[in-house]
């Protein structure tokens, strides 16, 4: 997805797991996933660099789609579809 679309995206959850580091927002990311639906979109707040790679490889491990991040002034705002 665009940066454009990754912004006009209304995501279901929102998980903020800013100043934490690693594996704080993946363990955020994990335990948020449950009240997501299947379809549904989990916007994950991080500031931690790492989530970056993290994020993507912990989706793809679990089945879910991951959409991409956008660095919104140091924060970043990574989105995943619920696959299953």
């Amino acid at each position: 997805m665009t940066t454009e679309e990754l912004k006009s995206i209304k995501a279901n959850k929102v998980i903020d797991a800013r100043g934490t580091s690693c594996p704080g927002p993946i363990l955020a990311a994990k335990k948020g996933i449950v009240d997501v639906k299947t379809g549904e979109i989990m916007e994950v707040l991080a500031t931690d660099s790492g989530t970056q790679k993290d994020l993507p490889a912990w989706s793809k491990k679990m089945g879910h789609e991951y959409l991409g991040f956008v660095d919104d002034d140091g924060t970043f705002k990574l989105y995943i579809r619920r696959m299953k």
